[in-house]
């Protein structure tokens, strides 16, 4: 089968095309030829040896898709060859989704609607999921609420799954007026551009001088200081992501004003709270909100194996909107 995989940790140009064997199902698993793999920020940062796990190698990078059953293994019921699936890679911090088959665990494996595409259901995995479980984790229900990095993968499902909740206000941040346009078009009531120094100004403006109440972050650095800053009395910070951990420090003023504002910091992670019952019922409420037409998984660009390194480079250059899918 082919593949990409790395040798070694670098830029996306150690993304490397190869002919490897095709696995074979163990007890319990499924063979899955894969349709559409997801590339997500996780992948980049574990190419570049940046990611909280480092991988042995060679290593073929990649934690979610959707395929085929291609063959099943041992005391494996309920799948047929050729049903459609989604492959939760991730569920049991595995990678290998950058390839033309992949074995999973049958229990794992999720049945795939049919009218839910391929590319639909790599979108709706980790991205998705994440969204999912950060409305519930902090409700926007009757908030203000800040979405930053609104026109990327999970910040455009973030979107439509805060309206839905019932947000109060929703406000799109972004890098650029066109991702701005992409955030209202999926239910955004405002958007400020974070790359302008007066943004918060703004931001407060648009919240009538109180600020948001529920900011879910993702970007680092300086714009999760200012989001800090700009957070209503009362309010709630959510950061997730890991690029939050190498850029963003917490001094002793920013705690300050956390205590005399009564506000919250809180760290969000998805992959604690997965269990097999769960990745089910979640994926199985997105697919479902999809069918109703109440949710849009946007996909911004889909290539072949052989420019991964491409998709990757889209990927940094932070021009992209929505998912970014490979097929094999």
């Amino acid at each position: 089968m082919k593949a990409v995989q790395i040798s070694r940790f670098g830029g996306p140009e150690v993304l490397k095309l190869v002919e490897l064997p095709t696995p074979v199902p163990g007890t319990g698993q499924l063979l899955v030829r894969i349709r559409a793999s997801g590339i997500n920020l996780a992948d980049a940062l574990t190419r570049q040896d940046r990611y909280a796990v480092t991988p042995p190698l060679p290593a073929i990078l990649g934690a979610e898709a959707a395929g085929v059953v291609e063959a099943i293994g041992g005391n494996v019921h309920g799948f047929a060859i050729g049903q459609r699936v989604a492959v939760p890679l991730f569920a049991a911090n595995s990678l290998g989704a950058y390839a033309e088959y992949v074995a999973i665990d049958a229990a794992l494996a999720v049945p795939l609607p049919d009218v839910i595409s391929f590319e639909q259901a790599a979108a709706l995995q980790i991205q998705g999921l994440t969204a999912l479980y950060l409305t519930r984790q902090a409700s926007p229900k009757g908030k203000i609420v800040l979405i930053n990095a609104a026109a990327g993968g999970v910040g455009s499902i973030l979107v439509q799954l805060a309206r839905r909740a019932g947000a109060r206000k929703v406000i799109a941040g972004a890098s650029s007026s066109d991702k701005l346009d992409f955030a209202r078009s999926l239910g955004a009531d405002a958007g400020v551009n974070y790359t302008r120094p007066d943004w918060t100004e703004e931001l407060r403006r648009v919240t009538d001088g109180n600020g948001p109440d529920i900011i879910y972050e993702s970007v680092g650095g300086d714009v999760t200081g200012a989001s800090l800053t700009a957070l209503a009395p009362l309010g709630q910070i959510v950061i997730y992501g890991a690029l939050n951990i190498q850029s963003f420090q917490l001094g002793v003023g920013e705690l300050l004003g956390l205590i005399f504002k009564n506000q919250s910091l809180t760290g969000f992670a998805f992959q604690p709270l997965l269990t097999p019952e769960s990745l089910r019922s979640g994926l199985a409420e997105l697919f479902d909100l999809v069918l109703r037409g109440e949710l849009v998984a946007t996909v911004d660009g889909k290539y072949p194996l052989a420019e991964a390194s491409k998709a990757h480079t889209a990927l940094e250059g932070r021009g992209t909107r929505g998912k970014l899918i490979l097929t094999p």
